[in-house]
This record gives C-alpha cells, sequence and structure tokens, in this order.
C-alpha cells in the first residue's frame, strides 16, 4: 500500500464517521423534538365539555368567523337539507376523523377556510407535524366556508379534486396562493397538478361535494364552533390559533391518555 493510499484511509473513516454522527444527531432531534417542546409548554389546563361527552377544551388564539351557522352551503333551504345531528353522533369518529386511527396514531380533524389568514399559518404548521410524526399523527381537513363566496368555491373545488386523488396538493397550493378562486384559476390549478379541470368543476357542484360540506357543518355544531381554525386533537377541542409547540405537547398528551373513548366503541 502507498503513503498516499495509507493517508487517505483515515480521512474516509473520519468522513464516515462525521456523516454517522449527523444521522444520529438527526434521529437523536426526531425523537427528542416532542419532549423539548414540552419544556415550552405550561400544564394544560383542560375544561370538559357538556357536550359532547368526553371532550375537553383549551383556551387558545385568534379566530376568522361568521355569524351564520349555514353560511357556506350555496343552498337556499340549507337548513332543510343539513344532515341531522343524530346521524353525525351515531358515528362521530367517523364523521370527525374519517375512522379510528390505528394503535399510537393520535388523530386531529381541522375546520378552516381558504381566506382566514390564522388558517394559513396553522395549516402550515400542522402539515409541518404531520411530516416529522413519522406516521404518529394522522390529520382530517375539514373545508368550512365562512368568509364569503370565494371560500365557498376553494372549499368545494379543494372536495372536487379529493375525488381524483389530489386533495392534499390542491389544498396546499390554495392555502398558500393568494388568487380568489374564480373556475378560471381552478381551471388553470388543477392543469397545473394534473387534474381533470373540466371534471373538477362539474364534481364541485355535485351530490357528493355537498354532503361533505353538511356533514362538516354539523360536527361543526355538535362542538359549537364560531369560526376558524378550529381543532379537535383526540378529546382536546381548541377554537383559534395555537403555536407549534403547544401542539406538539398536546399530542403527547393525548398519546399518554390512550384511545378515544368515540373510536373504541
Amino acid at each position: 500500500m502507498s503513503e498516499s493510499e495509507g493517508a487517505e484511509k483515515p480521512h474516509g473513516l473520519h468522513r464516515r464517521a462525521a456523516l454517522l454522527g449527523v444521522a444520529a444527531a438527526s434521529v437523536g432531534a426526531w425523537w427528542a423534538w416532542p419532549r423539548v417542546a414540552q419544556l415550552f409548554v405550561e400544564d394544560f389546563d383542560f375544561e370538559p365539555l357538556d357536550d359532547p361527552q368526553g371532550f375537553r377544551r383549551i383556551a387558545a388564539g385568534e379566530t376568522s368567523g361568521m355569524p351564520s351557522p349555514f353560511f357556506g352551503l350555496d343552498a337556499p333551504d340549507a337548513q332543510e337539507q343539513a344532515i341531522p345531528e343524530e346521524a353525525v353522533r351515531a358515528d362521530l369518529c367517523t364523521s370527525l376523523f374519517g375512522g379510528s386511527p390505528p394503535a399510537g396514531v393520535v388523530p386531529i380533524a381541522s375546520f378552516s377556510d381558504y381566506n382566514c389568514p390564522f388558517c394559513r399559518v396553522l395549516t402550515e404548521r400542522l402539515s409541518n407535524l404531520e411530516e416529522r410524526s413519522g406516521g404518529g399523527v394522522r390529520i382530517t381537513w375539514h373545508e368550512w366556508p365562512r368568509l364569503g363566496a370565494t371560500s365557498i368555491s376553494a372549499a368545494r373545488a379543494a372536495l372536487a379534486a379529493d375525488m381524483q386523488g389530489a386533495y392534499a396538493t390542491f389544498h396546499k397550493r390554495l392555502m398558500r396562493g393568494r388568487f380568489v378562486a374564480t373556475p378560471e384559476y381552478l381551471e388553470i390549478l388543477a392543469r397545473d397538478i394534473g387534474v381533470d379541470g373540466d371534471r373538477l368543476l362539474s364534481d364541485m357542484e355535485g351530490d357528493a361535494v355537498s354532503e361533505r360540506l353538511r356533514t362538516t357543518e354539523a360536527v361543526a355544531r355538535i362542538f359549537g364552533f364560531i369560526g376558524t381554525p378550529a381543532l379537535v386533537v383526540g378529546r382536546t377541542v381548541i377554537v383559534g390559533t395555537v403555536s407549534e409547540n403547544v401542539i406538539v405537547a398536546l399530542v403527547e398528551q393525548e398519546r399518554r391518555d390512550g384511545p378515544l373513548p368515540i373510536c373504541s366503541a
């Protein structure tokens, strides 16, 4: 072996050791993040809800909202067409979280409006949390348009995109964009992400999309939400914005508290 080869070998070992050190540090950071986050969060002051039973709430930050509980259903007889609360209560786990989560997974239901500035911030925090959790968190996104005609169009478009398997991409683009959700813009957005624009516009006004909006509206009525954003993290209800540290610490608290009664029946 030449002198130059002998000189390079220790250098290679040091380089591999450095890479392993970075990888270990990354894994350690992922594992430690929930514990670090809790250092910056005081103990939660939970208040039990009278209805629905088994849930609790904590105080939160700012919200955007409209007073009408049927705003956004885009139908003159929305109240008559609204889904009865009894039907939703019969399987609240499915209506709220899309079904029972796997063991060890904390479900989160997020209620938002694309014209709500606080929703944009909270959606980004939730998306980051879901990506970092490694499957330990499952988010159900609820479209709850409260802030006018463009909110309704955007919500219907996102649900229509879901019928083509493109909800996540559509949702993120609408949340991060600053364009009004006109039919022209929605067609352009559909083309950009590879979905059928004509079908999207047609599905937007279909019964399936209306049914999902009404289900979300019924769930919101049950929990007494008055604006967006609103969250249900496991058994904990939050109306308004909260920091990422609070969300992470709350997820860990929910994990310690165990499975949800409404999803264990």
